[in-house]
C-alpha cells in the first residue's frame, strides 16, 4: 500500500512552521535513543523566515531550512548499514499572507524539497514540491473576549501517493492570563504561565523524518530480495515542555516525552514497507533556541 500513516505525517508536517507557528528563525537539537537497541536518532535543525511587508496588510514570507540527521544504525541486521548513517534535508518556500476581511486572512505556500542522505549528486528522486492554502480566523483579545485563532487548509505532497490534497486544522484559545491551548495535528498542548518569562506545556505531537536512499539497499527475506530506497520515521508522543523567554522574541525550549507510536522503515520505491528498523516506544528530547514575531 503506497499511501501509509507515515507519508501522511510526513505530508502534514511539512508546512507546519508557517500554518501553526510564528517562528521567524529556530535552532533545534533532538535526541532520540532507542530502548534495547544500540540505535539512536540525532538531528540538527534550523530555518529562517523573513516577512516582506507589502501593501496594506499582506506578507511575503521566503523561508529557507536545514536539518542534519545523524542515525546511528548498530543493530546486527543481513545487510549494509554503512550508507544510512547520515541524511541530510535542504527547503525553500515562499508564503503569500493577505488580510481580505476583519481578522480573516488567506496563505498560500509552495515550496522545494531535497532530502537524500546524499552519496553521490542530488538526483530527481531526492526532490519534493508541496504546496498549501490556508484561511486564518484570528480574535485579538479585548476587555470581553479571549485571544482566539483558527486555522483550516489543505495541503499537497509530491510523495504523498495520493492524487488529491489533505485537510489540515488548528485551534488555538487562551483561556485566561495563565491558561492556553491548542488543539490540531501535528500538535496539540496546554500551556501554563507561572510567570511571563516560565512556561510549562503538556503536550502531543507528531515528529518524523524522511529521505531517499540513493543507492538501493538489497534486503533478502525469506528468500525474497527487495531494494530499499527510502527511509521513512514516524514519532507520536506525549511529555513535558519548557519555554524560557530572554525577551518576548527570543527564547530557548526543552521537551520531554515519551513516544506512543516509534515507526522507523526502510521502504522501496513505491512507499511499501521492507524493513521495520525499529518500534518500541521510547524516550525522546528536543530543546532549542526560537525567535518569534509575537
Amino acid at each position: 500500500m503506497r499511501f501509509c500513516l507515515s507519508t501522511l505525517s510526513f505530508l502534514i508536517f511539512m508546512p507546519f512552521i508557517f500554518a501553526q507557528s510564528s517562528d521567524i528563525a529556530r535552532v533545534e537539537y533532538t535526541w532520540f535513543p532507542q530502548r534495547d537497541s544500540d540505535n539512536s536518532f540525532r538531528r540538527f535543525k534550523t530555518f529562517f523566515n523573513y516577512p516582506i511587508k507589502l501593501k496594506h496588510e499582506d506578507y511575503l514570507i521566503p523561508g529557507i531550512e536545514y536539518q542534519n540527521v545523524e542515525f546511528q544504525f548498530n543493530d546486527e541486521v543481513a545487510f549494509n548499514t554503512q550508507n544510512l548513517d547520515r541524511f541530510q534535508y535542504y527547503k525553500l518556500n515562499l508564503a503569500y499572507l493577505r488580510k481580505f476581511k476583519e481578522n480573516w486572512r488567506y496563505a498560500v505556500e509552495a515550496g522545494v524539497v531535497a532530502t537524500s542522505n546524499f552519496q553521490s549528486t542530488l538526483t530527481s528522486d531526492d526532490v519534493l514540491f508541496n504546496g498549501s492554502v490556508y484561511v486564518i480566523k484570528s480574535r485579538p483579545k479585548t476587555k470581553t473576549k479571549k485571544k482566539a485563532r483558527l486555522i483550516l487548509g489543505l495541503t499537497f505532497n509530491t510523495n504523498a501517493g495520493t492524487p488529491f490534497p489533505l485537510p489540515f486544522v488548528n485551534y488555538f484559545k487562551e483561556v485566561n492570563s495563565k491558561f492556553t491551548y491548542t488543539l490540531g495535528v501535528p500538535k496539540s498542548n496546554i500551556k501554563y504561565l507561572f510567570t511571563p518569562k516560565h512556561i510549562m506545556q503538556v503536550f502531543v505531537t507528531l515528529d518524523g523524518f524522511y529521505a531517499n536512499v540513493q543507492k538501493d539497499i538489497a534486503i533478502t527475506r525469506n528468500n525474497v530480495t527487495e531494494q530499499a530506497s527510502e527511509l521513512s520515521m514516524l514519532v507520536a508522543l506525549s511529555g513535558l515542555g519548557y519555554q524560557y523567554k530572554f525577551t518576548d522574541n527570543f527564547s530557548f525550549y526543552a521537551y520531554s516525552g515519551y513516544t506512543l507510536i516509534n515507526d522507523i522503515r526502510l521502504r522501496d520505491e513505491d512507499a511499501d514497507d521492507i524493513f521495520t528498523i525499529n518500534d518500541k516506544n521510547s524516550i525522546y528530547f528536543r530543546f532549542g533556541l526560537k525567535f518569534k514575531v509575537y
